[in-house]
């Protein structure tokens, strides 16, 4: 079943969220179907979601949903636990992270300000692991000054991701960038319409070599 027809179906608790973010989660999330997975989500309300992702996932995979309502805590169930605090709380997260080890996956489907949504990208990012994705959704409120965004404004996390963009690409800039851990451990950013997406991994040396024969000289 796809995650798609899986929403449609759903009966257990309630989710909520916008249609053309699930070809977004088959993209990045399939690969990690039934394996030893740890996902992270920073925003549960009733909880749907949670058990959504351990439906998707498999039956070894561990979900771990952040929100800081306690009634939240009422989603936990076999697989699936809550933890109430900030997201914008670090030593909170740095909590989490050693109580269940670092996330496969994180996904920012929290309060949506751009404090917090930096705040936890300050945390989390450097501690997902290698061939790891974290995923921040609802990026219009990018673009709402109540959420601390605006077209252009700086702090905002589409400009910041928009930044991070040259820093992925430094080993090429000829100096005009420094090649920094993110640049080493970041294989990928994938923008989406309201939806960013960072794929870790390390390259084992970035060469363009040439094979076959020449047309001509």
């Amino acid at each position: 079943m796809s995650l798609w027809s899986d929403f449609l179906t759903n009966e257990d608790l309630l989710i909520h969220k916008w249609k053309h973010y699930f070809p977004i989660y088959e993209r990045h999330l399939a690969r990690f179907r039934d394996q030893d997975v740890l996902m992270l989500e920073i925003g549960v309300s009733h909880g749907g979601s949670l058990r959504m992702w351990k439906r998707m996932l498999g039956p070894h995979a561990r979900i771990v949903g952040i929100d800081i309502d306690p009634r939240a805590a009422g989603a936990a169930e076999d697989q699936v636990d809550v933890r109430i605090g900030s997201q914008a709380d670090a030593a909170f997260l740095r909590s989490v992270v050693e109580e269940f080890g670092a996330p496969d996956i994180v996904l920012d489907d929290g309060s949506h300000v751009m404090e917090h949504v930096n705040a936890t990208f300050d945390v989390l990012y450097p501690l997902v692991p290698k061939n790891g994705v974290y995923m921040v959704e609802d990026m219009h409120t990018a673009y709402w000054d109540e959420f601390g965004g605006g077209l252009g404004r700086a702090g905002s996390f589409i400009e910041r991701s928009k930044a991070l963009v040259d820093r992925l690409n430094a080993d090429h800039a000829r100096g005009a960038i420094a090649p920094d851990d993110f640049t080493a451990s970041t294989r990928s950013i994938c923008f989406y319409d309201s939806f960013v997406v960072f794929e870790k991994g390390r390259t084992t040396g970035k060469s363009a070599p040439q094979v076959g024969k020449r047309l001509f000289d």
